[in-house]
């Protein structure tokens, strides 16, 4: 039986993995031990996972830490480390992508010992990855260009080509016909789980020779003494809740790359230090974001229609906010249902979720639901700012890649073929440049900033610039869909002027006493569900003695600060239950602000909207967080 199967979990799977593949002695006395089904013939041995553990780097580590003294600080012990080429920091589409084309050119260049790793936060590839997602295969199709033949034994095996397009503008018990526009046209594209495209992409990535972790956070930048970035740690294991080191405690490691790529998704934490110190945001516009809210059903057979493809706009969101929701029939009786929430809201009483659950109760939607059965949901920011919000993408030793930077076309509602293709030209320009310099310190991807603008990727983005920001408007979505229209069929991107992202979604929120409190009605149950009930489908896991990943520095402050003007916003912009105002007559307030970091399904929503900015997202330990398989 394998490990992934035994019915105890495993504590911890140690695994003695060499430094560097290009000095490693052979596996085969360790790999002798393994199911056949785990074992690689490559010196540098597949990472091996077990759900929901991580996997060390090095077995010593574990050992020499084993029996720690009392007040051990875990900051004084060195790391070890590792040098590559390429460390890229993500394994979502975007980064695998950009690890494929890396060693695609180094392969054909016959450079086959050229070291392409990915860090994954995930326990497995793919367990982070959360879209309603309509792919257009423009990038993939570049990529591996088989992707889809018959005669590739490996070819992807699940996609619902894009069937009859529907746009409608919901009141509250009606459904108006709206023309699609010819941007959200679908004809040619796919309805996929982006998680299982992920986990595909990466069973690719591994067949050329790119190096593969999945449970390793990466948790902070390493800096050469010119000021580039050098590469990345990865986090620290077994160290409590009061940052003091546990009897397990291993030492996180360092990787040295010639090169870093940034792949971390929305907001990420790395993306986040990267951009402060080098300025990347100094010629852009604020970025802006939305908070997608999703989930999986099984419908009975007879309200199935494969491949058809709804959006809406409207109810139940009021005029004054950006959003929208979608419902893709894909696979067998399987269909996707979601609402995006713009988080330039300036109500601090709307809860994304509870709107979500709203929305699932109108005649649209849940003529479609009933009967059915909700079998996995997820939450997760994306960025929205598009062609005015990109920052420079290049710093010195590495780039940002996918939507870490921000490449969603919104209007078109689709990011993945963008992301993908931004990681394409991100391997292209890294590979030329350690050719290039082979003797360099640091790398500048200057060929990287001029790629993107001369892509395919800034063409669709400028074409689009203006839709989104024309929502900040005065008449909110009634203004927002009249001009987008005319940008969609008349104008398509060719006026001069950009409109622009005016503040940060923060700083759009208003005092709770300028709004009237909105109740939600309490789920039912059947097609709407308490908070904790849809957590629960995630298969999010976080150890519970470990520092909060959720970093406020003083619980106590920061609630006399947000609750007397927000009423506890962060209770309701949260689709995982993470925050709470408790009751507590010993306090000030008479509440208690807290933080149930356990719950935490990654969305990064907290760190972006909470108005006081004193939220700071950062990963926990790695292989921790939400287990999405479907979405």
């Amino acid at each position: 039986m394998s490990l992934k199967h035994m019915s105890k979990p495993v504590s911890r799977l140690l695994v003695s993995t060499p430094r560097s593949s290009r000095a490693c002695q052979s596996s085969a006395p360790f790999l002798a031990t393994l199911p056949a089904r785990h074992r690689s013939a490559r010196a540098f041995p597949r990472p091996l996972f077990v759900a929901g553990q991580r996997r060390a780097l090095s077995s010593s580590l574990r050992h020499r830490y084993a029996d720690v003294e009392e007040g051990f600080d875990p900051a004084t012990v060195d790391r070890e480390a590792d040098e590559v080429d390429v460390c890229i920091v993500g394994g979502g589409p975007a980064g695998l992508s950009a690890a494929i084309r890396l060693k695609q050119i180094a392969n054909e260049d016959g450079n086959e010992d050229f070291r392409v790793i990915v860090l994954e936060k995930a326990a497995e590839i793919g367990n982070h990855i959360l879209s309603g997602n309509v792919l257009e295969p423009r990038a993939i199709n570049e990529l591996l260009p088989d992707w889809l033949s018959d005669e590739n034994e490996n070819r992807y095996p699940d996609v619902t080509p894009a069937g009859k397009d529907h746009m409608r503008f919901l009141t509250k018990s009606g459904s108006i016909p709206l023309p699609t526009p010819p941007q959200m046209n679908n004809h040619g594209n796919y309805i996929i789980s982006l998680s299982q495209f992920t986990k595909w992409l990466g069973e690719r990535a591994e067949e050329i020779g790119v190096e593969i972790y999945p449970g390793f956070a990466g948790a902070e930048l390493i800096y050469g003494h010119d000021g580039a970035v050098k590469g990345i740690a990865t986090n620290d294991q077994g160290v409590g809740r009061d940052g003091k080191a546990k009897p397990n405690f291993e030492r996180g490691m360092e990787f040295h790359a010639r090169v870093t790529l940034l792949a971390e998704g929305c907001h990420g934490s790395l993306t986040k230090q990267v951009s402060k110190k080098y300025d990347l945001r100094r010629e852009s516009d604020a970025q802006t974001y939305g908070l997608g809210i999703k989930e999986v059903w099984e419908v009975q057979p007879e309200k199935f229609k494969k491949g058809d493809i709804s959006h809406s706009m409207g109810y139940p969101l009021s005029k004054d906010v950006y959003g929208g929701g979608w419902m893709y029939h894909f696979g067998e009786n399987f269909v996707s249902i979601g609402l995006v929430v713009g988080l330039d809201y300036a109500n601090p009483w709307i809860a994304p979720y509870g709107e979500f659950n709203r929305m699932k109760l109108h005649p649209f939607y849940k003529n479609v639901l009933e009967g059915g059965k909700c079998i996995a949901y997820g939450a997760r920011a994306l960025n929205e700012g598009g062609y005015q919000s990109i920052p420079k993408c290049a710093f010195p030793g590495g780039a940002l890649i996918g939507d870490t930077a921000g490449f969603l076309n919104v209007p078109k509602i689709k990011g993945t073929h963008t992301s993908m293709k931004s990681g394409m030209l991100a391997a292209e320009a890294a590979y030329g440049a350690i050719k290039n310099n082979p003797e360099a310190n640091s790398i500048f991807l200057y060929d990287y900033e001029d790629a993107l603008r001369s892509s395919w990727i800034w063409k669709e983005l400028r074409a689009v610039r203006n839709i989104r920001p024309s929502f900040h408007t005065p008449l909110g979505i009634y203004g927002g869909i009249m001009y987008s229209g005319l940008e969609a069929f008349i104008f398509r991107g060719m006026v001069p002027w950009t409109l622009p992202h005016p503040k940060s979604d923060a700083a759009a929120t208003k005092p709770a006493d300028q709004f009237q409190k909105i109740e939600y009605p309490k789920p039912d149950g059947e097609i709407t569900f308490d908070i904790l009930t849809s957590v629960s489908r995630t298969g999010t896991n976080h150890e519970e003695d470990q520092p909060v990943h959720l970093q406020v520095k003083d619980w106590d402050e920061h609630a006399k600060k947000a609750y007397p003007l927000y009423k506890g916003i962060e209770n309701r912009f949260c689709p995982a239950g993470v925050y709470e105002y408790v009751e507590d007559e010993s306090k000030d307030l008479g509440v208690r602000f807290q933080i149930n970091a356990q719950n935490c399904i990654h969305c990064k929503t907290c760190d972006i909207k909470v108005p006081t900015q004193d939220i700071n997202w950062q990963t926990p330990q790695g292989a921790e967080g939400p287990g999405y398989s479907i979405t």
